[in-house]
């Protein structure tokens, strides 16, 4: 497997981004989220400016160090334990939980080990999970086959690497991955606490990947022979897609912002160089910006016109209605520390969300029944 080729071509592309102007770009001063001014009423797009959250349902507890889901076509649930290293299947009727595998390889360690899982857009035929990891060397991204009809524990097929070469780190890993609705796969991958790596073209860390499903780089790239779709990127742990295509990214800010971003082919989005907005017509501001002690965000999700972003430091659920590329209204905060951290928010049609907390990561003051899913219903 290639780590990244192109080199001379994307540095060039690195060069005309520090030079050119970007239409996100500004010399304003930081301050909150870009938006319209609140009110209860419907926005110019239709979205509500004021939304609602109800906790329907604890659909399972006691999960251990929980991190990435994939749903199953029946709507059931994978869920990754980030230090165990396996793969647990919870019921969407009843939450029970059933061990399918573990993922030979996994070496957690800090923010490292199991993280995101993604089904292949060809499931039903392939039956292939995609799992991002820690090892003891790097970060990388592999397919197993999944077969529900063997015994418990014994499901997952042995890790096909499509991608290696992601810096890893005590902090800083990524992890989040997603199939777009074009059928190539992404990754959220981060700087592993060295700056430098999300400016350098030679480096996979600090960038959003793109690739195709047998891990070469996406033809239609900015660097067609590179993974790099984009890049200045802290630490990125969300993904997701607006019903038009638009794909959005949640990042972790050191001292000060938290973003989330539109994110564009090629596009620089400023780290370490910029934090927030006010890096000027060299890098893309973020659409919504947030003080780390109201977010740190990690997982997101799109549903009923806005954006949902899970809040591990902030222990709260974000909503961003959105008009088109902009938000429509000021962000709203719900279950403001009542679940304490929140790792991953995921859509499951219409008004429904898959919401894990995580309090026993390491860094939560877990209690009884931590760590849980919880289903939402959400307007």
């Amino acid at each position: 497997m290639r780590r990244l080729g192109g080199t001379a071509a994307l540095a060039a592309l690195v060069t005309l981004l520090a030079t050119g102007c970007s239409p996100n770009g500004g010399d304003g001063p930081p301050g909150p989220a870009r938006a319209a001014p609140s009110s209860g009423g419907p926005s110019a797009s239709g979205v509500p400016a004021k939304g609602s959250v109800t906790v329907a349902a604890t659909l399972t507890e006691g999960l251990a160090s929980p991190w990435g889901v994939a749903v199953l076509p029946d709507g059931d649930l994978l869920v990754s334990s980030r230090d165990e290293g396996t793969v647990t299947r919870v019921s969407a009727k009843d939450g029970k939980q059933t061990e399918v595998g573990t993922v030979p390889g996994v070496s957690p360690g800090g923010e490292g080990g199991l993280l995101g899982l993604a089904l292949s857009p060809d499931f039903a035929s392939d039956h292939r999970l995609y799992a991002y990891f820690t090892t003891s060397s790097d970060n990388r991204v592999a397919r197993l086959r999944y077969d529900a009809s063997k015994p418990a524990g014994r499901r997952l097929g042995a890790p096909d690497v499509v991608l290696r070469g992601i810096p890893k780190g005590s902090v800083h890993n990524g992890g989040r991955i997603a199939f777009g609705p074009d059928r190539m796969l992404y990754a959220g991958t981060g700087e592993a606490g060295e700056t430098g790596l999300s400016q350098d073209p030679e480096s996979l860390g600090g960038k959003i990947l793109r690739i195709t499903p047998e891990g070469r780089p996406a033809p239609d790239n900015p660097d067609p022979s590179s993974p790099v779709y984009s890049l200045g990127h802290r630490n990125v742990q969300g993904l997701a897609w607006d019903a038009e295509g638009r794909l959005w990214a949640a990042e972790f800010g050191q001292k000060t912002w938290d973003e989330l971003n539109l994110i564009e082919p090629g596009k620089n989005y400023g780290w370490p160089e910029a934090e927030g907005r006010g890096g000027g017509s060299r890098f893309v501001d973020p659409v919504a910006q947030w003080r780390t002690d109201e977010a740190s965000p990690s997982g997101i999700a799109h549903a009923r016109g806005s954006i949902w972003m899970a809040g591990l430091g902030g222990e709260r659920l974000w909503r961003i209605p959105l008009a088109g590329a902009e938000p429509s209204a000021e962000p709203q905060a719900f279950l403001e520390e009542k679940y304490g951290r929140l790792r991953t928010v995921v859509a499951a049609g219409g008004s429904t969300l898959w919401l894990l907390t995580s309090e026993t990561d390491g860094r939560g003051t877990p209690g009884a029944g931590d760590d849980r899913v919880l289903r939402l219903t959400v307007s």
